[in-house]
């Protein structure tokens, strides 16, 4: 097993390179750069009009000025060398420095990386812990009116998009109503509130938010619960199990329900890099100043070093996340043996 994971643990290495290879050639070919982006603003600000990014550069800026804004930002040498460039900046944990900003990403990611940890530890937990005894339930009580009301309303959530949802609870519950806060983390006076106040308001912002951020994920874990449950109450050794004396409890507790989380472990390293990367639409929705808004800003104002900075962690966790998966279902799973022969 431990060849089978530094094996995996290596192949990560061409995969993240294939990823931020990929994206890498993309923010060098589409249009709208962050020189074009500046060009633009300084056209406006002038009051000119002018079509295309030449049109900018001939009109405001000579073509030494061009030359020398296209070598601050990297794009006078070929892609696979600035990209090689970069890389070799990553290894040394440096990102670069957001066009837009003017700051480092690492500075602007760590500044918003609290709030996109609770938002994705929070809504990984609470997945897991109403989706598990949910689909127990389902699975126990499968055809009763229970089962086809909690269906119908999983299956409406898993229709409907999380930002429709996000849109639908903002609309409904805090312009209309004003149950909730139209957005924001935390309120203004956050600081001058006393502990236990600080933990209301923070959860009273969180709410619309994390209905939103669960909508998607509910109904895939939960029916993966249940339908693994259901097939394994079914088994033949649940069957001798009773047959010798365990009672039907004792089986689902002892045997049933630990086969059951196999294919729950096998999407929990998949979750891992939703605790950072968050939603760009949803954080755009309820103004959450998290790393998914950031992301969501850079990609609208061409700032490829945050899109690169965000795509380098998100990447890695992803990497990490899987590799986390086949894990849990080693564990989850005895049978299992990575890599040894049969």
């Amino acid at each position: 097993m431990q060849g089978y994971f530094t094996q995996r643990l290596l192949l990560t290495i061409p995969t993240f390179i294939g990823i931020t290879l990929l994206v890498f050639t993309l923010t060098r070919l589409v249009p709208g750069g962050p020189i074009e982006r500046m060009l633009a603003e300084a056209q406006l600000s002038s009051g000119e009009t002018a079509s295309s990014a030449e049109g900018f550069g001939s009109q405001s800026l000579s073509e030494d000025q061009l030359d020398q804004l296209k070598a601050y930002y990297g794009f006078d040498k070929p892609i696979i060398t600035s990209y090689l460039e970069w890389l070799w900046k990553v290894l040394q944990l440096d990102l670069g420095e957001s066009t837009r900003y003017g700051e480092s990403v690492w500075d602007s990611i760590i500044e918003r990386l609290p709030v996109s940890i609770f938002y994705g530890v929070t809504t990984m937990i609470l997945t897991y812990l109403i989706c598990i005894p949910l689909g127990i339930f389902k699975a126990l009580k499968h055809g009763a009116p229970f089962d086809h009301a909690s269906s119908a309303f999983i299956f409406i959530s898993y229709a409907i998009p999380g930002y429709v949802i996000g849109i639908a609870c903002v609309s409904f519950f805090a312009a209309n109503l004003e149950w909730f806060p139209l957005g924001g983390f935390v309120s203004d006076e956050f600081e001058e509130l006393t502990l236990w106040e600080k933990i209301k308001d923070l959860l009273h912002h969180a709410f619309l938010p994390l209905i939103a951020y669960m909508a998607g994920s509910l109904a895939v874990m939960t029916f993966m619960m249940k339908n693994a449950l259901m097939e394994n109450l079914s088994a033949d050794y649940i069957r001798t199990a009773t047959a010798k004396g365990l009672s039907f409890s004792s089986a689902i507790k002892k045997h049933a329900l630990r086969n059951s989380l196999i294919p729950l472990a096998t999407h929990f390293g998949q979750n891992i890099s939703v605790i950072l990367s968050g939603s760009f639409l949803i954080e755009k929705i309820f103004n959450i100043d998290g790393i998914g808004l950031l992301g969501y800003e850079a990609l609208v104002e061409r700032d490829y070093p945050v899109v690169m900075g965000i795509l380098v962690i998100s990447a890695v966790l992803y990497l990490i996340g899987n590799i986390l998966s086949d894990i849990c279902v080693a564990w989850a799973d005895p049978r299992i043996r990575f890599g040894e022969a049969k």
